[in-house]
């Protein structure tokens, strides 16, 4: 009987330990894995699935995933999720708008809200232009603003990877650019 009863107590005691950790790792990375799926290319509309997904798949292999590894297997997850969503995306074309919701507001006046609502599409036709594995580790550096160390980690690759990735990635970024503004200069002259 104690046998039982302390199994019973062994087995709820796990169970509460693993829900703190799902909770844990939600409320510390949902906003870290929700920026990273939208900048990896997932559109807003779909970027709360995305996560939802992200967060799933963490739920059923935490038990997997060593004490403090969580955020580089929940950036994994995010870049296979997001790999996915883009093909699917691929397969069916539409029309992406920006969300306003998807702008922080709340220092920013009417002329930078417009700014950001024009710049938007633009950074993601030109991160677009990169490939994922160049676009992740563009992401993480430029825009998250983490160290070539702290992406190695993350990605689990060597630090000359992530070195030589954000090299091209930023090679491919500047030559989009300079597509983009030839573009958008043509298009001005033609009127």
């Amino acid at each position: 009987m104690y046998g039982a009863v302390a199994s019973h107590v062994d087995a709820s005691d796990e169970s509460r330990r693993s829900e703190e950790r799902l909770r844990s790792a939600l409320n510390e990375h949902f906003d870290f894995v929700w920026r990273s799926l939208r900048r990896l290319g997932v559109a807003a509309a779909d970027a709360d699935d995305a996560a939802q997904e992200v967060f799933f798949t963490f739920s059923k292999k935490y038990e997997r995933v060593e004490t403090g590894r969580e955020r580089a297997f929940l950036f994994a997850v995010a870049l296979r999720v997001a790999s996915t969503n883009r093909r699917s995306r691929a397969r069916r074309p539409e029309t992406l708008e920006l969300d306003m919701n998807d702008l922080e507001t709340e220092e920013l006046g009417p002329e930078e809200l417009v700014e950001l609502a024009r710049a938007r599409p633009l950074l993601d036709e030109l991160l677009n232009e990169l490939s994922l594995e160049q676009r992740a580790v563009f992401v993480l550096y430029e825009l998250e603003e983490l160290e070539v160390g702290a992406i190695a980690t993350l990605l689990d690759v060597p630090r000359g990877t992530v070195s030589w990735r954000l090299a091209e990635a930023r090679r491919h970024f500047a030559l989009a650019a300079e597509r983009l503004r030839s573009k958008h200069t043509f298009a001005e002259r033609a009127r």
